[in-house]
């Protein structure tokens, strides 16, 4: 349970409210959020009496506020301090204060007083709670290419080539390997190398209803309390795959993928010399057709895969490299993006950052926490200030089909493409798409 005296952000303040209107008793709200019933109370009231223009933090004393009883040299001492050293938190500046003589004598404010004065200054990182992306309901997998796994396996160190990273998509249901694809030369496996593996697994067997994915930064914005969706989880959303993230480290989730990493390199790395990436990602090619078509799997009663469930062999959902621009739907993703919300800091300019993109919300907005929701009818995004009632809309950056597809758009449109010798790790890339394409000139 939290502390009295903590501050609440907005974000609290407005789930307070949210849930006080959805019918929650003062006791059950400061259970759920783990916050004293007094501070419940007290916010609950603020939005019953108030509305949303009531849950502005109205920080300290209101008048004379925090420290106002501590005399001027101390409080000059404190604000000095801060100022010459921002990185310094309350605990750092009292003790301070303690072995400076020339405050010997005089009575020193707790802790929580100094933290109580830097944030009525905003001299403070607001704390924001955790807003998790919106998710499919928790479902039962009963049928092949319901759900696929998605994982990347760390950097492993191959004969001839050095390190490599392993990205492998497995179907829950069929245990089918459904794809992988080597990464050399990478500290971190990136948006083009998911999407790349991606498109190789859509062209073999379709688009599948879902996929799982952990809470990689190329698929979650894992940096803020409110995550904003990246371009690779809402390229999924606009093919029409719904997006699940797992909340438990493996193996309580994604156990499956995770033995599907070990066996690929037991079967195709382990013990091998390959002269150059192309060999290393045929023998894994070679290992994984063999592994659905012909190796016995227990958990399958002694059948390989694509044997206990031919109907494995494909999905519902035809794809073609061609076909992906329209294939996507754009419609999806603003109504996937109509059901977050993001609260984020704007800066003395006024400026705040979403995702990749920075946005400028106008300097009178300078240094507050923005509420942010998304407008699917105009595509904009609406900002509802913490300190002022009117709203503010600011078209949303990036938000395009050719945005969304990366590399591919420019390819789609080429008659002939010519790569460079010796090949680039980019150009291997850019080799191992175009092999996917029909009628495509190299």
């Amino acid at each position: 349970m939290s502390l009295k005296g903590q501050m609440t952000s907005l974000a609290e303040r407005v789930e307070i409210g949210e849930r006080w209107k959805a019918g929650q008793s003062d006791p059950q709200i400061a259970q759920a959020m783990q916050r004293p019933l007094a501070t419940i109370r007290k916010w609950r009231r603020r939005y019953q009496r108030q509305g949303r223009q009531g849950l502005s933090s109205q920080l300290g004393r209101p008048r004379t506020g925090p420290l106002s009883g501590s005399c001027v040299e101390l409080v000059q001492t404190i604000a000095d301090l801060r100022q010459a050293h921002p990185g310094w938190g309350p605990l750092t500046i009292l003790t301070e204060l303690q072995k400076d003589l020339r405050l010997a004598g005089k009575v020193l404010p707790s802790r929580s007083r100094i933290a109580a004065y830097f944030k009525a200054h905003e001299w403070v990182r607001p704390y924001q709670r955790r807003q998790e992306l919106p998710e499919p309901k928790p479902q039962s997998i009963e049928r092949p290419h319901q759900e696929w796994e998605m994982d990347a396996q760390g950097t492993i160190q191959v004969q001839g080539l050095g390190g490599v990273w392993l990205l492998t998509i497995q179907d829950v249901f069929s245990r089918v390997k459904v794809a992988s694809l080597a990464c050399l030369h990478k500290t971190h496996a990136d948006t083009p190398d998911h999407q790349l593996v991606l498109r190789w697994a859509f062209v073999d067997f379709g688009l599948p209803e879902q996929i799982s994915l952990d809470q990689d930064s190329v698929f979650y914005d894992n940096r803020c309390g409110s995550p904003f969706p990246t371009l690779l989880h809402l390229w999924l959303i606009g093919l029409g795959i719904d997006v699940r993230f797992i909340h438990l480290p493996p193996p309580s989730e994604h156990a499956r993928i995770e033995r599907a990493h070990q066996t690929l390199t037991r079967q195709a790395l382990t013990g091998q010399t390959f002269p150059a990436v192309a060999d290393l990602q045929n023998q894994l090619d070679a290992r994984r057709h063999f592994l659905n078509r012909s190796y016995p799997c227990r958990s399958l009663q002694g059948q390989p895969p694509l044997m206990a469930f031919p109907q494995a062999r494909t999905t519902q959902r035809p794809y073609r490299l061609e076909w992906e621009k329209e294939l996507l739907e754009l419609e999806r993703v603003y109504a996937y993006l109509a059901q977050g919300r993001w609260f984020r800091r704007t800066t003395q300019a006024g400026m705040f950052s979403l995702g990749d993109q920075r946005y400028n919300a106008r300097a009178k907005l300078a240094n507050q926490t923005l509420e942010i929701t998304f407008d699917p009818q105009t595509g904009e995004l609406i900002c509802l200030p913490e300190k002022l009632s009117q709203t503010v809309r600011i078209k949303i950056k990036g938000l395009t089909k050719e945005t969304l597809m990366g590399e591919l758009d420019p390819l789609l449109s080429l008659p002939a493409y010519q790569l460079a010798l010796p090949l680039s790790p980019q150009a291997w890339s850019t080799l191992l798409l175009c092999q996917t394409l029909t009628d495509t000139t190299l």
